[in-house]
């Protein structure tokens, strides 16, 4: 258990400019010492990389996104090249010159490798480097500051089989020690009083060797395919509907899926088949809603799924495995 931490803000950089020697500029005004994290603002190694374009944020959130999550409005929450999930791709317009936008790094990991090694070298001082942004979080209001690199540092403190206070075993517990060291460090760096750079000491435990630079921030993001909550709700249910992936191998059902389904077409009857699902009826509009509801059910669990409809009032919904 850490007993104690101190967070100091770095204050006297000047406006970082790109080809600027960040190392430098951070290693004369700060006291740092073996086992210090230093927190840095995304945006000043941005800067610092020379990452910016000119045109429009739609453009540039265009050029940066992989796909788009969840939009409402002007506003896009998108999935970046990173694997981050954030609202404009990362983007930023504020103090930059107008026409400009700034992006995020191309890979802020490596940006946090090349300045732990650059203060090493120059320093002969082993700190971790965690690069931070602003992110706002389901279900939370407001905004707190994440890792989106990292280097030299523990970024996943994995608990899982230690046993709590009164003996019960963690099954899942794993803080994400990146994320709580880039939010403790906004507290003394704040969004509009020009520091972009606090160090954090009393955690050497989670500092590696000197040359050892860990898996980085890119650990902390969660594969689409395992998100719970990958899509908006409205992306969802059109995904649903219009984004529908055929099946490519067998799988099992279990039709309680269906329980309720029923209810209001008592002439609609479902027989569970060989890797579908027949639907019948004497109304032909019956059964093809039905089985087009039967449809986003099976998509909703993440089957792969395909409806067709028969002769008559009758159609089969096919499922199985879903293809990538």
């Amino acid at each position: 258990m850490r007993k104690h931490l101190e967070i100091f803000p770095v204050t006297g950089l000047p406006e970082i400019a790109a080809g600027a020697d960040l190392a430098g500029l951070i290693g004369d005004a700060a006291d740092l010492r073996d086992g210090d994290v230093v927190s840095v603002t995304s945006k000043i190694v941005s800067k610092n990389e020379g990452r910016l374009t000119t045109g429009t944020r739609d453009e540039a959130i265009d050029a940066e996104l992989v796909r788009v999550v969840a939009q409402r409005g002007d506003t896009r929450i998108v999935q970046t090249r990173h694997g981050l999930v954030m609202a404009a791709a990362g983007t930023d317009t504020s103090n930059t010159s107008p026409g400009t936008v700034l992006l995020l790094p191309v890979d802020p990991d490596l940006s946090a490798r090349t300045l732990r090694t650059a203060l090493k070298d120059r320093y002969d001082v082993n700190v971790g480097i965690v690069i931070t942004d602003t992110l706002g979080r389901p279900w939370r209001n407001g905004q707190t500051d994440l890792a989106i690199g990292a280097a030299g540092v523990q970024v996943i403190e994995d608990l899982r089989g230690t046993t709590d206070s009164h003996g019960n075993v963690l099954a899942v517990t794993e803080p994400a020690l990146a994320d709580e060291m880039a939010s403790a460090s906004e507290l003394v760096k704040g969004k509009a009083d020009g520091v972009p750079v606090a160090v954090l000491r009393g955690l050497s435990d989670a500092v590696l060797p000197a040359g050892e630079h860990g898996s980085g921030a890119r650990a902390l993001v969660r594969d689409a395919e395992l998100d719970l909550f990958s899509l908006g709700t409205r992306e969802a249910a059109r995904a649903a509907v219009l984004q529908r992936r055929p099946p490519t191998g067998p799988r099992e059902v279990d039709p309680a899926l269906w329980d309720g389904l029923l209810v209001d077409d008592e002439d609609v009857h479902i027989e569970l088949l060989d890797g579908s699902v027949g639907v019948f009826g004497d109304d032909a509009v019956a059964v093809g809603m039905i089985a087009e509801r039967l449809a986003v059910l099976l998509h909703a669990e993440g089957y792969g799924v395909t409806v067709r409809t028969g002769p008559g009032s009758e159609a089969t919904v096919t499922f199985g495995s879903r293809s990538r």
